[in-house]
């Protein structure tokens, strides 16, 4: 993801690196090492909004701000030509996801979602990932930020889904959203919330009104040859509907016709074969 008007980061492995733009060279050891031991990481939603740097000129060096989460700690940075260190605030749950709008941090650790001030280093529980009395089962946790002081944090009930709007602050604004089953993947495009649930139902609700306007069906498979139990029935997904991605800039259209020349194509993606094993003697 874009970073400052020359950089971009990556995380693999639980390693962040850092590349130039445009050319997505590795930025030289010397001048920023990559970050290790990372569980999650935030860029400041703020700095990712802001508009893509013209290439026909120098390019100014914006700061930006980012969070890095560990095992047991939140590292806060600033990216300009160099890499600086910031501070680091305890934080002995964890988390597996993180937010960030300006100063305020949304996280979810294993039981809870919870906002961070990072100038006061506080932290607030706001709402259970899972409310359902079987706690064993895992519930993936979900935040999107809505905008300049809002996110959408998911909470599974135990027969359906709710969305939360909540302030930077952690209180509750509008109203709730409610889907069937727990997404896969929650996309914004504002003002419309669009939800990706296991069985490949695409879900559009208005955050302005919290009402269905679109659901798009599930394309079709074929049956498994014999009836599996429930729970195996659970884990079949379609094959075609993984993931959503969104895109904050929306998307460059080089034709003056612009949307009338949009059109959906397919993409066929590459398997990389795994390396064969060598045969033992």
């Amino acid at each position: 993801m874009p970073l400052a008007g020359v950089h971009t980061i990556r995380y693999l492995n639980r390693v962040v690196h850092f590349y130039t733009l445009p050319s997505l060279d590795p930025v030289p050891l010397g001048i920023v090492k990559p970050i290790r031991h990372v569980v999650a990481f935030a860029v400041d939603h703020e700095h990712l909004k802001r508009p893509p740097p013209s290439i026909s000129g120098p390019v100014p060096v914006e700061g930006v701000n980012f969070s890095i989460i560990k095992r047991t700690g939140i590292a806060m940075y600033t990216m300009r030509e160099r890499l600086s260190f910031i501070k680091e605030i305890p934080l002995p749950q964890g988390a597996s996801i993180a937010r960030r709008i300006g100063h305020s941090l949304c996280i979810a650790d294993k039981e809870n979602y919870n906002v961070v001030d990072l100038e006061g280093a506080a932290l607030f529980p706001i709402i259970p990932v899972s409310q359902a009395q079987d706690s064993s089962i895992p519930v993936k946790p979900s935040i999107t930020v809505v905008g300049e002081n809002e996110y959408l944090i998911l909470s599974w009930t135990g027969g359906s889904t709710i969305g939360l709007f909540i302030t930077r602050e952690g209180d509750p604004v509008r109203g709730t959203l409610e889907w069937p089953s727990h997404p896969e993947a929650v996309c914004l495009d504002y003002p419309y919330v669009t939800a990706l649930l296991p069985n490949g139902t695409i879900e559009i609700h208005s955050i302005e009104t919290q009402s269905i306007v679109q659901v798009i069906s599930p394309p079709p498979s074929s049956s498994p040859p014999s009836s599996p139990p429930p729970s195996v029935q659970q884990a079949v997904r379609p094959r075609s509907r993984l993931n959503l991605i969104s895109s904050l800039s929306g998307y460059l259209v080089p034709s003056t016709q612009q949307s009338d020349k949009l059109r959906k194509t397919k993409v066929r993606l590459l398997r990389v074969p795994e390396p064969s094993l060598p045969v033992p003697t």
